[in-house]
C-alpha cells in the first residue's frame, strides 16, 4: 500500500495586524493540522513584505526579489488556505495585491485547491468570500464549497484572547473539518484520492 502523498497548504492571511483574529485563526489551523491530521502540513506565508503591483518593477520577466520568493511559495504549495477578513464588503488590499502578483505571468495559482475562513463582526467577514471566490475564477482556483466557515468573533463567550488566540473549542473543531474538506479536494484534483 502508497503511502498518503503529503499535501503542503500555504496559508495567506489578509491582515496585516498584529493579533488579528484571521491570523489567529491561521494558527489555530497549523496547531490543528499539526496535532490531528495526517499527511498535510501548512505554512503560513507572509503576505506583507510585498510592494504593490506595478509593472514598472518587472525587468527582464523577473520580479522584485520579494515578489519571485512569494511566488515560488504560490508555486510549490498544492493548495491555499485563504483568511480573509472583510472590508468593505470585499477582500482586503494586502490580500488582493498578493492575489495579483502571482497570477502575474505565469499564473501560480492555476488548477489547486482552496479554502477560505474567515473572523469578524456579524456575519465574521463572510461576504470577503463571494469576492475571493469570484477572484478564483480567474486564477483557476478551486475551492472547496463546504463546510463554510465564518466566525462572528464578538458573539459571546469570546472566541479569541487579548494576543488574538482563538480559545474556542467548537470553532478549532470547524477548522479541521475545513482543512479536511480542503485536503481531500486537493488529492482529488490531484488525481490521487484513494477510492
Amino acid at each position: 500500500m502508497a503511502a498518503q502523498p503529503v499535501i503542503k497548504v500555504a496559508a495567506l492571511c489578509g491582515s496585516l495586524r498584529k493579533g488579528s483574529w484571521n491570523y489567529g485563526l491561521l494558527s489555530a489551523a497549523m496547531e490543528v493540522c499539526k496535532e490531528s491530521i495526517n499527511g498535510m502540513e501548512i505554512e503560513y506565508v507572509d503576505i506583507s513584505p510585498l510592494p504593490f503591483v506595478n509593472e514598472d518593477l518587472e525587468v527582464n520577466g523577473t520580479y522584485p526579489a520579494a515578489v519571485e520568493t512569494f511566488r515560488k511559495k504560490i508555486e510549490e504549495a498544492d493548495c491555499f488556505l485563504f483568511a480573509s477578513p472583510e472590508y468593505n464588503y470585499s477582500v482586503t488590499g494586502p490580500l488582493k495585491n498578493a492575489i495579483d502578483w502571482a497570477s502575474r505571468p505565469p499564473n501560480v495559482w492555476g488548477d489547486k485547491a482552496a479554502a477560505i475562513v474567515s473572523g469578524g463582526g456579524n456575519f465574521g467577514g463572510g461576504r470577503s468570500h463571494y469576492h475571493l471566490r469570484h477572484i478564483g475564477i480567474y486564477i483557476d482556483l478551486h475551492f472547496i464549497n463546504k463546510p463554510e466557515f465564518f466566525l462572528n468573533a464578538f458573539e459571546s463567550p469570546p472566541k479569541f484572547d487579548d494576543e488574538g488566540v482563538l480559545t474556542d473549542e467548537e470553532s478549532k473543531q470547524r477548522l479541521r473539518e475545513v482543512l479536511l474538506a480542503l485536503q481531500a479536494f486537493s488529492l482529488r484534483l490531484k488525481g490521487k484520492l484513494s477510492e
